[in-house]
């Protein structure tokens, strides 16, 4: 018995100028179907950054969501390039192989934060970005499985808004 298929993440969304990288865990199903971070209607990301960047981002369609973030200077990626996961949740992730995290950081000379969404993503970062010299903020999870209520979640994803870039 082999066990769940080996699932592969998304490449990282990287703004020209970005100053807060928020890194999740690695794509649930619904997300990798769609090739589409936080693909999940029921996922509570777009609604965090919106309260972020005080910008609608629910309402576009994800190019639009993609653009918006990236005007304010947020990138996307994840800590986990690959692993055997059964379903969507975090705690069934087996054999994950990291993304190669650090030579990305150090290539950005504009970044100010890394934002992690959940506690396996900021356990990863941490482990990967040791020693640096930049804040890592351990954010409570946007999934929907997480079931701290969504207002106590936006009110420590806030705290990223201090990362961005004004709006233009």
């Amino acid at each position: 018995m082999t066990g769940p298929e080996r699932l592969i993440g998304l490449p990282p969304v990287i703004p020209d100028v970005c100053t807060l990288l928020v890194l999740g865990s690695l794509p649930g199903r619904a997300s990798l179907a769609a090739s589409r971070y936080y693909g999940h209607p029921r996922n509570h990301f777009w609604t965090l950054m919106e309260g972020v960047i005080g910008e609608s981002l629910v309402a576009l369609d994800y190019p639009e969501r993609l653009a918006r973030l990236g005007a304010r200077g947020v990138g996307l990626w994840d800590v986990i390039g690959s692993a055997r996961r059964g379903s969507s949740l975090d705690g069934d992730i087996r054999d994950a192989v990291a993304n190669a995290l650090r030579p990305l950081v150090e290539s950005l000379p504009h970044l100010r934060a890394i934002g992690c969404n959940g506690a396996l993503a900021a356990k990863g970062a941490m482990r990967a970005l040791a020693g640096l010299d930049l804040p890592i903020l351990a954010l409570p999870s946007s999934s929907p499985a997480y079931t701290l209520p969504l207002a106590a979640k936006a009110e420590a994803w806030r705290a990223l808004g201090a990362f961005i870039l004004p709006p233009r």
